[in-house]
């Protein structure tokens, strides 16, 4: 009987914690009702700033929100499954905004290719960075599973390199837009790929991704939080419904700074990039300063084999159904720095244990594909 206050408590308290949903939904009310008093004056410094500044931190917000609960169904299943709980609702919301971008503006051939790319340098070398140098801050080195990180980068790297790299080499009649076979033939290894990895994390090979330590651990020696999964699981979905008409919203400002501003074509993809990887480097950083770097592994290289194993296909099937071709193959210093990239990842992870010079290296790189962005 005294359960029930303090249950009834948590949940008012679960309750509040929920209110950036309303901001979302306001804000996309708003932005459906009146949109086009809101863009008319996007000239005005000022009010660009205001309508760029607003819809990204109601997208960012709702898609930290979306880790939220993926965390929380995370602590439930334990890894490697709440990782990838986290992973492939973070990649949905990818797939979502790039699809909105394409199909709401006029065609971006690049846009798709920019967003991999950027999402493959701010995790591989910013997220890893960032983590593998805080984490190791007040230890001299972390320890991961090495057959865990083996395992997505004997993926990530084939399926970076069929889907960035081979097209710059593939070049047809039509530049580098890839035919109707090759797009077939990518989609196929993409998701084949991916999905044969998934039945090996979550069947036969799980302990490939978790510590030692949680290994061998005994079923009760860590006990779950209690509490029903649904909840997170409905918010999760509620965070992610606006997002899909906001990053649409979202695609206007962009378009008027790269065609009106004269910014880098690049600069489409990297702020798509920012809104989907920072929700997971938050969460990849946290466990790396909790010296759980099992679980930080699991998020950027899983982040990355998901955006491309899932994004890709996608973006060939919105192409196809919407005519909207798309320019997959890197060209000049972006193809360097990615084979640079996946080079330095094997590098880093092929010993199972990280220290402070990695992560320096890692935060080198992803300087130097900033500095990039405003050279080409």
């Amino acid at each position: 009987m005294t359960d029930g206050p303090a249950v009834r408590t948590a949940g008012v308290t679960e309750l509040r914690e929920e209110w950036f949903l309303g901001v979302s939904i306001a804000t996309s009310l708003i932005f459906f009702a009146f949109p086009e008093q809101l863009f008319r004056r996007l000239s005005d410094p000022f009010w660009f700033a205001v309508i760029f500044g607003w819809l990204f931190a109601v997208v960012l917000g709702s898609a930290l929100s979306v880790v939220r609960h993926a965390d929380h169904l995370a602590e439930r299943l334990q890894e490697p499954y709440g990782t990838l709980i986290l992973t492939l609702a973070i990649t949905s919301i990818e797939v979502m905004a790039i699809s909105a971008v394409m199909i709401h503006g006029e065609n971006n051939p690049t846009l798709a290719r920019d967003t991999l790319f950027a999402v493959v340098m701010i995790i591989l070398n910013g997220m890893v960075g960032l983590s593998l140098l805080l984490g190791a801050w007040r230890r001299p080195e972390q320890q991961h599973n090495l057959q865990g990180a083996n395992a997505y980068l004997g993926v990530i790297v084939p399926l970076a390199t069929l889907s960035l790299v081979m097209p710059t080499f593939l070049a047809g009649p039509d530049g580098q837009h890839p035919s109707t076979p090759r797009q077939l033939i990518l989609g196929i290894i993409s998701v084949g790929l991916y999905a044969t990895f998934l039945f090996l994390q979550a069947g036969r090979h799980h302990d490939y991704f978790t510590t030692d330590g949680n290994r061998h651990q005994h079923p009760g020696e860590h006990t779950p939080p209690h509490g029903p999964l649904w909840p997170h699981a409905v918010l999760l979905l509620a965070y992610m419904g606006p997002v899909v008409f906001l990053v649409e919203q979202l695609a206007r400002p962009i378009d008027y700074i790269i065609e009106t501003l004269h910014a880098p074509t690049a600069f489409g993809g990297v702020v798509m990039a920012i809104l989907v990887a920072t929700p997971e480097a938050i969460s990849a950083v946290r466990a790396s300063i909790a010296d759980n770097l099992q679980r930080s592994v699991n998020i950027f290289l899983g982040s990355v084999l998901s955006t491309i194993g899932l994004t890709v296909p996608a973006m060939l099937v919105v192409s196809r159904l919407y005519g909207h071709p798309v320019t997959l193959g890197l060209e000049h210093g972006d193809l360097v720095m990615l084979v640079l990239t996946l080079a330095v990842s094997i590098i880093t992870f092929a010993s199972g244990r990280t220290h402070l010079m990695q992560g320096a290296v890692h935060l080198v790189l992803f300087l130097a594909y900033v500095l990039l962005i405003f050279q080409q």
